[in-house]
């Protein structure tokens, strides 16, 4: 509420408040996933369909002065929790100069981006993931936040309040791509204040001839919970499968992402170190996780408009067998080939490896536009084999054919 009445504020009270411009865009979205294996619980279905639209106004509200409001709504016929709203944005941005510096102020709800790896980001903290949109994290939740940047020859420093922590959200009794134990839609904190405790989070970045570089740091609720069993769940799978809680630490984060160009390759690396944080086991363990990454790009290809983009990374947490997340030590090799024709044709293709674990993923993605408003996407994921003890065998029989028919206003 507070944070509503200082936006609304802000809003009508700056100087020259009248509206200069508003731009309405957006997407409408018909949606439909296939699972051609039988499903590994009873309640699940082979499939479902569904509408997402994510419109975005623009509001030119002053000199200096902007408003971008981002609503999101997706309708799922197989899984009610997959049915859900949720605003990406609703921010008042004002910036500025400070002498030979330049400030921004970002009040509302945003989302932020740190890192450079690809399939996985292990600095980017300040959001929590939409996990229901999509396995591999692809989407986040809008968070309440007042983000101050000053920048300068000197770099960019960044300054965030997060007042309100946001839960991960997890398929329902219906839903595929579920682990193997079925996650409660409640959640449990170690801070007294529960969600309302106010994190903080700060980054330095700065471009050092072909090295880009940033270093952060976070204090506050974990993003990725820690789950404890179930006593009296008020909702849960019958037949006697487990139910969990998620649960969710305090912790302390530093961060450290960087990317080094050097002609057509890209040579990357992201590092943390977090302290406060449970593992499989119920302790608290400090540990380290990093990724290691190169991209390198083959440009017009045999003299045609095709750019090939072939990469590889490694993802390592320290915590080995006893760590809450699927990255333990994955090895991943894509190639992505853009088309650079007039339908904006792109197809990425990649393979997905434990290297503790027999556990490989085939993934292929799609997109090409039909016109100037349509275009389309098909996905598909493929598990080629799974381990019983990784913590997302419960999904062993998800692989998905996935297809998007967008309308883009």
């Amino acid at each position: 509420m507070r944070l509503g009445c200082a936006i609304a504020a802000l809003l009508f009270l700056a100087p020259g408040a009248a509206a200069q411009s508003v731009e309405w865009s957006g997407d409408l979205s018909l949606q439909g996933r296939w699972f051609p294996e039988s499903p590994a619980f009873a309640d699940q279905g082979a499939g479902g369909g569904g509408l997402v639209i994510e419109p975005a106004l623009y509001w030119d509200v002053a000199e200096r002065v902007s408003f971008t409001f981002t609503p999101f709504y997706r309708y799922d016929s197989a899984d009610s929790r997959r049915s859900h709203a949720d605003v990406r944005e609703a921010y008042l941005l004002a910036y500025g100069e400070w002498g030979e510096n330049f400030w921004e102020l970002r009040l509302g709800v945003d989302q932020v981006f740190w890192g450079v790896a690809e399939l996985h980001n292990l600095v980017d903290i300040v959001n929590q993931f939409d996990l229901i949109e999509h396995p591999r994290e692809e989407a986040k939740l809008g968070q309440p936040m007042a983000h101050v940047t000053l920048s300068g020859d000197w770099g960019i420093a960044e300054l965030l309040a997060l007042p309100l922590h946001r839960k991960r959200t997890f398929a329902g009794l219906s839903g595929r791509l579920r682990p193997g134990a079925f996650i409660e839609d409640r959640a449990l904190y170690e801070s007294g204040a529960e969600e309302r405790h106010v994190d903080v989070a700060a980054r330095y970045s700065n471009t050092l001839g072909f090295l880009d570089l940033g270093v952060s740091a976070f204090r506050g609720a974990s993003r990725e919970p820690s789950f404890l069993p179930s006593a009296n769940p008020p909702e849960g799978p019958a037949r006697g499968e487990i139910s969990v809680t998620p649960y969710y630490e305090q912790i302390r984060q530093w961060g450290l992402d960087a990317q080094l160009t050097v002609g057509s390759w890209l040579y990357k690396l992201e590092a943390i170190h977090r302290a406060g944080a449970r593992d499989l086991s119920g302790g608290e363990q400090d540990y380290r996780a990093f990724i290691l990454g190169g991209e390198y790009t083959l440009y017009s290809v045999f003299g045609s408009a095709l750019d090939v983009t072939l990469l590889a990374e490694w993802h390592h947490d320290g915590r080995g067998r006893l760590a809450t997340n699927a990255w333990a030590n994955d090895v991943f090799a894509a190639a992505h080939l853009a088309f650079n024709d007039a339908q904006s044709t792109e197809i990425a293709a990649g393979l997905l490896g434990d290297a503790s674990r027999n556990v490989r993923v085939f993934s292929v993605d799609v997109k090409r536009r039909l016109s100037d408003h349509w275009s389309i996407r098909v996905e598909a994921i493929a598990n080629l084999s799974a381990d019983p003890e990784d913590i997302t065998y419960g999904g062993r029989r998800d692989s998905f054919v996935e297809l998007h028919f967008t309308y883009s206003f």
